[in-house]
């Protein structure tokens, strides 16, 4: 039986069906509980499923803590997302679902620490999972890191089809349908290594623009597609069937508020941003198409228009607002670079090359958060960020493009865990041009890893050695830190 449930025995009992062959998660932890989620699979599902939950305080089961009963329908691909609440802070738990006869794998979770507690974090960071261009052997080693908690910040599946020599084929061709985007999401969750990540301890999850269609822009799709506020729904809706997100973000049509916050003790604020839905469309796009381009800035004026905006400006004004002056770290987790990277000599008379998509092709927004963070003085202000296939390790000035302005936060950006990057040779050189940028390699697979504690982040970046081989080695790459109050990051 597939994870698909493609195959079908007419004589099999239900109990013989594997119902869980897609896992088991939790996501969004708060001090008194957290979403636990599963999704039933197999054939002949009826309209409505009761699905049983338990969690326990030890992986046996001895001591349930406790259990409840969800309604799977298929209106929602039979998913399942328990809001627990009610547990102890800062506490492990164990977890399983009961359904049809049959029996979950055991996840492993935990609460957030109380508010006022003082705590550590252990975390990782990881995006763009392409599943026909390599194996998940990072998410191995994440396993083995035991963290706290993982943020992915986007790109979880694929829209496309695959090429004939693909190392592992997308089922179908280029996806757009709600069916075709569940299909994709199940053959993305039936690798065990990930089943394996989402098993091991809570996400936290932002999505980026390949959950529904490369580079769009609010409702523009890249090929200017009709109606795609229709494709983008089904993809929401995909989506959140797929993974452990709470039901207040399940989508209404076409709209889907992801953006949000959430505390660990005193420790840390963790901001969550949508930099797709509400953003406008790039500048300059190449003729006749949505999406995005790399031109110079003299060739597009465009690019400083200050009513243009990456996030929208109703998201902007929350995250003026949503950052915490009292906690010594903002964790700011969105989707891409943001620091300016020109990809020719900015000091020169065109004023460099840059790519429409990024931070780059919104500057003027850019400008208005680092004002934010310079202005309510938060010293412990890091942005993560994920989407460009490369470990970036930068410094973010109050204004983006003077490096003899104040450094009012750092930048962790981290490589895919197997969609594929530029050449190295390219990066290496466009480096150079911006200073400010402290690493940037983009030959090798991977994610980030982080212990942060009051008086310091401690950062990983993790490297896989050849993502073509399912047991591949992962090594560290490199180790920066940055100290509580100083922001600025130093090799370790």
């Amino acid at each position: 039986m597939t994870a698909l449930g493609a195959c079908f025995i007419p004589w099999a009992r239900a109990a013989d069906v594997p119902r869980f062959s897609l896992g088991v998660a939790s996501g969004f932890p708060r001090p008194d509980g957290m979403v636990l989620w599963t999704q039933l699979s197999g054939h002949d599902l009826p309209e409505r499923v009761e699905v049983r939950w338990e969690i326990a305080a030890d992986e046996q089961f001895k001591t349930v803590l406790a259990k409840g009963l969800e309604v799977a329908e298929a209106a929602w691909g039979w998913s399942v997302h328990a809001e627990l609440s009610g547990l102890p802070p800062d506490r492990w738990f164990w977890y399983r679902f009961h359904a049809l006869g049959g029996q979950s794998m055991v996840g492993r979770t935990r609460t957030a620490p109380a508010p006022d507690a003082g705590t550590t974090l252990k975390f990782a960071t990881a995006s763009c999972q392409r599943y026909d261009m390599g194996h998940y052997a990072a998410w191995r080693q994440v396993v083995l890191d035991e963290p706290d908690l993982v943020m992915f910040l986007g790109d979880y599946i694929y829209e496309y089809g695959s090429r004939p020599d693909a190392l592992r084929r997308h089922y179908g061709g280029l996806v757009s349908t709600l069916a075709q985007y569940r299909q994709r999401y199940q053959q993305y969750k039936s690798d065990p290594l990930l089943q394996a990540a989402h098993a091991a301890c809570p996400w936290l999850f932002i999505w980026d623009d390949h959950e529904v269609d490369n580079d769009y822009a609010g409702l523009q799709g890249q090929s200017l597609q009709p109606h795609f506020g229709l494709q983008r729904a089904a993809a929401y809706q995909a989506c959140w069937e797929a993974l452990p997100l709470p039901k207040a973000m399940r989508p209404s049509g076409s709209d889907a508020r992801i953006y949000g916050a959430l505390n660990w003790g005193r420790l840390a604020r963790i901001l969550l941003l949508d930099d797709r839905q509400y953003r406008d469309p790039q500048a300059c796009p190449k003729p006749s198409r949505g999406g995005s381009n790399t031109v110079t800035r003299q060739s597009c004026p465009e690019l400083a228009a200050p009513e243009r905006s990456l996030l929208g400006r109703e998201q902007e004004r929350w995250l003026a607002q949503a950052w915490d002056t009292q906690r010594p770290w903002n964790l700011l987790a969105q989707q891409t670079l943001m620091a300016p990277f020109a990809w020719s000599d900015p000091a020169g008379a065109d004023g460099g090359l840059v790519w429409t998509d990024g931070w780059d092709g919104y500057a003027p927004a850019r400008q208005r958060l680092l004002d934010t963070v310079a202005e309510r003085k938060l010293a412990g202000a890091v942005v993560l960020g994920g989407d460009v296939h490369t470990h970036y390790v930068t410094e973010l000035h109050r204004h983006a493009h003077d490096p003899r302005s104040p450094v009012v936060a750092t930048e962790f950006c981290g490589t895919s865990i197997s969609s594929l990057s530029l050449p190295q040779a390219r990066i290496e050189a466009a480096a150079k041009l911006n200073p400010h940028v402290h690493y940037a390699r983009g030959d090798a697979r991977g994610y980030i890893g982080f212990t942060l504690s009051e008086k310091r982040l401690e950062a990983r970046l993790m490297a896989v050695d050849d993502a073509l081989q399912v047991d591949s080695a992962v090594r560290i790459a490199a180790r920066y830190v940055v100290e509580a109050g100083r922001p600025a990051v130093v090799k370790d």
